[in-house]
Parts: structure tokens; C-alpha cells; sequence
């Protein structure tokens, strides 16, 4: 307020200044915008309309005061207006031209009352200098912004937009035409680059910026590099909201209440085609979102933008705090969630398309092209489980559904989702037996890694069911490889055919010695991982006797029980018991080892048949 009484005090200073210079007495007190400004009635009546106007309709001949409240532009529009009305020379510029066009508007300062009147000189300045330069387009419309509908009456607002959107057009194809060279155009790689005249366009309003968009896009602006012009738009105007993971702060409501009106209005301008925009632009702006609480048709547009763009998404891009105060999960787990379904949604409408005949690319070429952004998506969700795992406000239910949206076709290896699956455990020991099961059926042991195999099998935390079952896979696949090395051996060194009539035997050729070395560690590794498997069947025999709740009769001293039940004397104390013939070693490890594990049945591994891969459709069904 006394800034304000500063101004219009020395608003009347001058205009006494004014009065004393003409060595005539005032006759009449004009009151503008809430400062008085004693003047002359002739100057006034010579050149306003308005002003005439209210002294002839007046029934007060000697009329002394006039009252004009709503002036545009307050009283600093008015005293430029009395001082064109008194021929006192000031500079028309950029910065008060839409003042003066509008309270030249306003008080009817036209042709009418006088040749050259103020409404004449401000349009031809503004025709002349104004509209030349998109410098002077962008101050006048931002400068308009204040003066409310008379702005728009004169035609100010709308003349402003067309010369910034004619000025952009013309400037975006002088650059392309520019940087084009050997025939390669801009529609063939889209890159969208930040034009010199973009930071101007930040001062404007949300409504008048939009408006300057839709004119640019009207004129044949291209709509993808509209990008980089929003981008600048919403750092600016959204700057200072804590979006990063930091406590949510209280604003202003009013304030608030603006920066989600931009919010939403920019992502109702975002371009439509694809990588447009950054992820990490996408995931700024849907934090941005979640944390103003905007629509909910204006998060699930940033969720299925982010979708579209996911394999080139980084683990940052994800990681969205839970603006909350309920205690639940750092992260928002379930917009990543939506995200993800978006994605395999997406993948599978394009894989449809693609065997429809739909677009031009070949299967092969578009299989490898998904398989690659699905493995870079697939790596992206392993990383993300990982790090959510840790949480101890996370649910089980949250994590196996997390877990089962990573596609099936990334998953070649394991190891990531065995990682994840361990620190959750770790970070969640209370949970129980049964949870413990669900979580790791979402693991595929077959395509765990033998580093990671290694670390399984001496892995407390996890079910005694899903060790054995890794130790199973481990084995099956040592005894592949080792089948596999013997069949490429005999391929590869054949004994040579001896004629029959032939004094000359040659040799048998045999093969190097790195094969024999390397023959000789895999079967070492299979005896130590035949001996794991041993124990921990006899972990789980241990553990079913315990909770038994009927007990098996006790054979006799110094007899034992066949599997039939016949009753056979053992060998004496004093003498250990006779290892068992190696030829049924694993016969017998077969034939049990389908009763202690669920899923394994017994007619998968047979003594008269040869060992057999278990079906596919039987590998997460742990109990």
C-alpha cells in the first residue's frame, strides 16, 4: 500500500508540475483508478470521446469532477493518456503500448475528436514495429495479459498470437532448409532441437502459451517439435514443487490450484508421437501429477505415454515416491504397475498387427527388434523389484504381481528375479511358509545361472522345496552337458575304417587331453551335487517323520526293513554297512525323489527308462 501512495503521489506532483507550467487554474479534479489528478477541461474534451462525452450528459453545468474507476492500466495509463492530451512528448515503446492502445480504446481517443489522436499513433506503431519482431509480439501479448477483455475487444491478443505463430513458422523452415544436406529431411528422423525463440515464449500465460501452440500447429508447425518448447515451459512454471521424494510441503491453494491447471494443460498439448518426449521428462511430469493431485484421465495419459517409450526408461524413472502419510510404500508401486500392463498391452496389440499384415517389417526382423526393447524392459523390472524389495511396507501380493508382469520372452536368465526374490526375503523374515512358496514360484529354476544355482543351494532363506528343486535342474543339466561332450566326442574323433584286406593297421586317434580334464571336473561336480541332493532328502524324510502324526512300527534289532517290508538281518555292528552298488545309485534317487518333491511325478525318471527333462507346464507348481 505505500508503494501505491508513492505513485499516486507523485502521479499528482506531475500533474501540478502540468498545471503550473500553463500558469491556468484547474477546473476540474479527475479522478482514475484511485489517484486524483487536478486538470484542464479543454485538452481533455479535445481529444477523448469519453470524457465529452460525461461533461454533456452531465446536469452539472460547471461539472468539476470526473470519476473513471475502471480504467485499463490503472492510473499510469491515464497519466500517459493526459499527457498525449496536453502534447507533452514521452516514448511509446514495447513495454506501453498495450496500455496505451487499450486506455486509447477506452476513452474513445479516436479520429473523431481530433487528426492524429492516440488510438492512430499506438496502431501504427504497433503495425510498424510491434508485429515485425517476435521479441515485440511476445512483451505486448504478455503485457496484455493484465488488461482483461478490452486486450481481446481491439484485437491486441489475437494479432500478437498470429505474428508469433507466422515469425516461428517461418524461422523453424529457414532452420531445417538450413541443416538439410543430401537430401535428408526432417519428417524422415525427427529430432526436435530448442529454436533460439522458445525461452521468450515462457513468460506468457498458460492460456495465451496455448493459444500460441494451437497457431503454430495451425500454420504447419510440426507437432513433435513442439517438445522442447514445453519442456522450458513446464521447468519454469512447475518450479519448486518437491517431487523427488522429499516430504510434501504445503503450498498455497491458489498456488497450487495454478501450477495443476498448467499441468494438465501441457500434457493436453504433449505431441502424440513417439519419442517426442524423454521418459525422464514423462516420469517428472507424472511425479508432478500424482503430487498436485490432477485429474485421474491426466495420470493415466502419462502412464501410457511412459509405457509406450519403457525400453529406454532408466531405474530412476520409475523409482516414484508414495506421497502418503498412511504408512504404506515408499514407492508408488501401483503406477508402475498400470505402467507395465500398458506395456504388454501395447507389445501385444503391435504383435497382432504384425500378423496381420499391418505394416511393412518383416516378422523376423520385428521379433528381434521387440525381443531387444523386451530384454531392456525385462532387465528394467528385475532392477526395480530389487530395489523395492527392501521395503518392509511391501506386500507380498504387490511383489508377485510386479514379478509376474516382467515378460516371459526377456527372461532368458533368472538371476535378477532370484535376486530380488532374496532380498525380499531377507527384508521380510516374518513372513509365513506358505508366503515364502508363492514367492519363489515366480522363479523359473531351470534358467537360474550356476553362480546363482551355487548360492541357492546353500540359501537358508528360502523353502527347502525350491532348493531341492534347483539342486534337480543343476543336476539334469550337468548330466546334459556331460551326455552332450560323450556324443560330440565320438562325432568328432570316429575310428577310422580299416580295409579288410589291409596289412597296415592304423591307430585309433585319441582326443586331447583338455577334453579328458574337462570330462573328469564335470563328473566331480555332479558326485558333489548328487551328495547335496542325497542331504537334503534326507532333510525332508527327516521332516515328514516329524510331523507324522502315526508311527511306523520298529523293525527288530539288528534287522532292517526292505521297501516291501520284509524284515532281512543287517550286518553286524562292529562292521559299517556296505555302500550301495553304483549302478542304482541313481535308480533309487529317481524312484524317490518324485515322493518328496510335488513337482516331479514318478513316471518322469524311470530305471528302465533314460532320464527325461520334466514337462514345462509342471515347473512353478511348488506347494
Amino acid at each position: 500500500m505505500s508503494k501505491r501512495k508513492e505513485l499516486l503521489s507523485a502521479a499528482m506532483k506531475r500533474t501540478s508540475d502540468w498545471i503550473f507550467s500553463q500558469e491556468i487554474s484547474s477546473d476540474v479534479t479527475v479522478h482514475a483508478g484511485g489517484a486524483s489528478f487536478s486538470l484542464h477541461k479543454f485538452p481533455l474534451l479535445s481529444k477523448s470521446g469519453y470524457i465529452r462525452k460525461l461533461v454533456s450528459e452531465s446536469s452539472d453545468a460547471d461539472l468539476s469532477e470526473i470519476q473513471i474507476p475502471e480504467i485499463p492500466g490503472g492510473p499510469e495509463a491515464f497519466e500517459l493518456a493526459a499527457k498525449f492530451c496536453y502534447g507533452i512528448n514521452f516514448e511509446i515503446s514495447t513495454e506501453n503500448i498495450a496500455v496505451l492502445r487499450c486506455v486509447a480504446e477506452y476513452l474513445e481517443m479516436t479520429e473523431d475528436c481530433s487528426v492524429g489522436n492516440l488510438v492512430s499513433r499506438a496502431e501504427a506503431y504497433l503495425n510498424e514495429v510491434v508485429l515485425k519482431s517476435l521479441t515485440g509480439a511476445v512483451s505486448v501479448l504478455h503485457h496484455s495479459e493484465s488488461l482483461g477483455h478490452i486486450a481481446e475487444k481491439v484485437k491486441l491478443v489475437s494479432r500478437c498470437i498470429d505474428a508469433i505463430a507466422l515469425i516461428t513458422c517461418n524461422e523453424t523452415k529457414f532452420s531445417i532448409s538450413g541443416r538439410s544436406d543430401g537430401g535428408t529431411t526432417l519428417e524422415a528422423q525427427p529430432k526436435p532441437i530448442v529454436h533460439w525463440w522458445a525461452e521468450d515464449l515462457t513468460v506468457l500465460r498458460i492460456d495465451l502459451f496455448q493459444r500460441v501452440l494451437i497457431a503454430m500447429v495451425s500454420r504447419g508447425f510440426k507437432q513433435y517439435a513442439l517438445g522442447p518448447v514445453l519442456m522450458l515451459y513446464a521447468q519454469k512454471s512447475l518450479r519448486g514443487l518437491e517431487t523427488f521424494g522429499k516430504p510434501k510441503k504445503k503450498i498455497d491453494p491458489q498456488q497450487e490450484h495454478e501450477k495443476r491447471v498448467v499441468l494438465e494443460t501441457i500434457v493436453s498439448l504433449l505431441p502424440r508421437e513417439r519419442n517426442a518426449m524423454s521418459v525422464s521428462f514423462l516420469s517428472m511430469l507424472l511425479r508432478a501429477a500424482i503430487y498436485l493431485e490432477t485429474t485421474v484421465a491426466c495420470r493415466l495419459d502419462l502412464e501410457k505415454r511412459m509405457a509406450s517409450q519403457l525400453g529406454q526408461a532408466v531405474l530412476d524413472d520409475l523409482l516414484i515416491p508414495a506421497y502418503s502419510f498412511t504408512g504404506d510404500t515408499l514407492f508408488d508401486v501401483d503406477t508402475v504397475k498400470r505402467i507395465m500392463m500398458n506395456y504388454t498391452e501395447s507389445e501385444a496389440e503391435a504383435a497382432g498387427k504384425i500378423r496381420l499384415g499391418g505394416y511393412h517389417v518383416g516378422d523376423d526382423d520385428y521379433g528381434s527388434l521387440q525381443l531387444s526393447d523386451m530384454e531392456r524392459v525385462g532387465k528394467l523390472m528385475e532392477n526395480y523389484l530389487a530395489e523395492i524389495a527392501s521395503d518392509r511396507n511391501l506386500g507380498v501380493s504387490k511383489f508377485i504381481g510386479l514379478a509376474e508382469l516382467v515378460p516371459e520372452q526377456s527372461r532368458i536368465v533368472e538371476d535378477g528375479i532370484y535376486r530380488a526374490i532374496d532380498i525380499y526375503l531377507k527384508a521380510h523374515p516374518g513372513i509365513s511358509d506358505m508366503e515364502r512358496k508363492k514367492v519363489c514360484s515366480v522363479m523359473d529354476c531351470q534358467k537360474l545361472s550356476r553362480e546363482a544355482c551355487a548360492h541357492a543351494a546353500q540359501n537358508d532363506r528360502l523353502p527347502v522345496q525350491t532348493v531341492v528343486q534347483v539342486l534337480f535342474y543343476e543336476q539334469q543339466r550337468l548330466r546334459d552337458t556331460i551326455d552332450n561332450d560323450n556324443n560330440t566326442a565320438v562325432d568328432q574323433y570316429p575310428t577310422p575304417k580299416v580295409p579288410l584286406h589291409s596289412t597296415d593297421i592304423h591307430p585309433v586317434v585319441v582326443p586331447p587331453h583338455h577334453y579328458n580334464d574337462e570330462l573328469s571336473i564335470l563328473k566331480r561336480e555332479n558326485q558333489d551335487l548328487k551328495i547335496e541332493l542325497l542331504k537334503m532328502k534326507m532333510k525332508l524324510k527327516e521332516i515328514e517323520k516329524s510331523s507324522s502324526t502315526t508311527s511306523s512300527a520298529r523293525p527288530a534289532a539288528g534287522s532292517t526293513t526292505t521297501p516291501m517290508g520284509i524284515s532281512r538281518s543287517s550286518p553286524s555292528a562292529d562292521k559299517p554297512p556296505l555302500p550301495p552298488p553304483k549302478k542304482s545309485f541313481i535308480n533309487s534317487v529317481s524312484k524317490k525323489f518324485g515322493k518328496i518333491n510335488p513337482f516331479v511325478r514318478l513316471d518322469v525318471v524311470s530305471p528302465s527308462k533314460g532320464r527325461t527333462r520334466p514337462p514345462k507346464d509342471r515347473r512353478h507348481s511348488v506347494s
